[in-house]
């Protein structure tokens, strides 16, 4: 059974869920982020898949996947570089972020039978409706995995019925739109929380524009975690030179000062 499915993961509180796009800058260090931040923390590690049209994306995570296709990344090579991270001592969950198509494309219970072998322990996928989810949401919690669900701040009258079924975490969107840091979150977000936990002990962690230490201690306070994607994605693109060069092992231990920083 993957790790978010056991009800020790639902007493966990102050989750921290960092974003990484497979592949970018480079597979390598992909690997090397993902064991830093588990080093510094990290409760869950979403390890995206790069995809060309990215309906929650925002830029800085958009701009990532496209580098990362350039070099030949796809929904198959992730999760092989997910089983090559397990091989190197990542023991966090982990959960494959990526898009309907690219299942599709791949078949669901090929998919499903990959990831769970790979160690992958749940998956997330933002363009999928809750309605049309029952088929890979069964496959999924026949092979150990939680099929995250997401609620946005439009979904109020959906939350009992997204809830009820939710497996691993919900994913609470902070703010109407995409990805990307910003400093304006939905105002109601503590009232959707409270009514998604009188319905569910599934932990529940905010994202969409995280990326300070303040907003960190803010929704720890109202929920169970937190996810940053677009500033730990922006902080490895600006490093790429130094990450290419002799002083990468810098990078990381920089990656892990500014990790623990956000979440102290």
């Amino acid at each position: 059974m993957g790790q978010l499915m056991t009800e020790e993961f639902k007493t966990r509180k102050n989750l921290f869920i960092p974003y990484l796009m497979a592949g970018d800058p480079d597979a390598e260090s992909t690997i090397e982020a993902a064991l830093a931040l588990q080093e510094a923390g990290a409760d869950v590690i979403e390890w995206g898949v790069p995809y060309s049209d990215p309906l929650a994306d925002g830029p800085v995570i958009e701009k990532a996947a496209i580098r990362s296709i350039s070099q030949g990344m796809n929904i198959v090579k992730a999760v092989e570089l997910a089983a090559a991270a397990r091989q190197r001592g990542l023991t966090v969950p982990l959960v494959l972020f990526t898009y309907v198509n690219p299942v599709l494309a791949t078949g669901e219970e090929k998919l499903v039978r990959m990831a769970a072998e790979a160690g992958i322990d749940g998956l997330l996928v933002p363009d999928l409706p809750m309605e049309e989810s029952s088929g890979l949401r069964t496959l999924a919690r026949e092979n150990g995995l939680a099929l995250i669900s997401l609620i946005a701040p439009t979904s109020r009258q959906r939350v009992k019925n997204i809830a009820e079924k939710s497996d691993g975490f919900l994913y609470l969107v902070s703010s109407l739109g995409v990805t990307g840091t910003r400093d304006q979150f939905q105002e109601d977000l503590s009232t959707i929380i409270n009514d998604v936990k009188n319905v569910t002990d599934t932990p529940i962690a905010v994202g969409f524009g995280i990326s300070r230490r303040e907003h960190v201690k803010k929704f720890h306070s109202l929920a169970d975690g937190v996810v940053i994607g677009s500033a730990l994605v922006r902080f490895l693109h600006d490093r790429k030179d130094e990450l290419a060069g002799e002083n990468r092992e810098s990078v990381f231990t920089e990656l892990k000062q500014f990790v623990r920083g956000l979440i102290s």
